[in-house]
């Protein structure tokens, strides 16, 4: 599970250096995408994610007005739902061998 999320992390990460993802500025945003994986009772949860403000309005975009009044309609850069739509599957696939060697 650990070595998953961090695959899931690193394509994420690759997803979010150019187009059709987000443009590499700083490389602060592509840097600050984590992952960890901790037991919550007999569950293993996996986490990725990033806590940069800029994080929800590249991946679906924004159309409105911010809170300092500035107007965008900015399209989305989507990077992580591509990465979940990649690693997805093959997450689910890897669990169900690893639970069948289990069994």
């Amino acid at each position: 599970m650990r070595y998953s999320a961090k695959d899931l992390g690193v394509q994420v990460q690759h997803n979010a250096s150019g187009r059709p993802g987000p443009r590499v500025i700083t490389g602060q945003y592509r840097a600050s995408w984590r992952s960890d994986v901790h037991r919550m009772g007999p569950v293993i949860v996996a986490e990725v994610g990033t806590n940069a403000p800029q994080g929800r309005r590249l991946e679906f975009g924004f159309v409105g007005v911010d809170s300092l009044g500035r107007h965008y309609n900015q399209r989305p850069f989507p990077h992580l739902g591509r990465a979940v739509g990649t690693f997805g599957p093959l997450l689910v696939h890897a669990l169900g061998q690893a639970v069948a060697e289990e069994l």
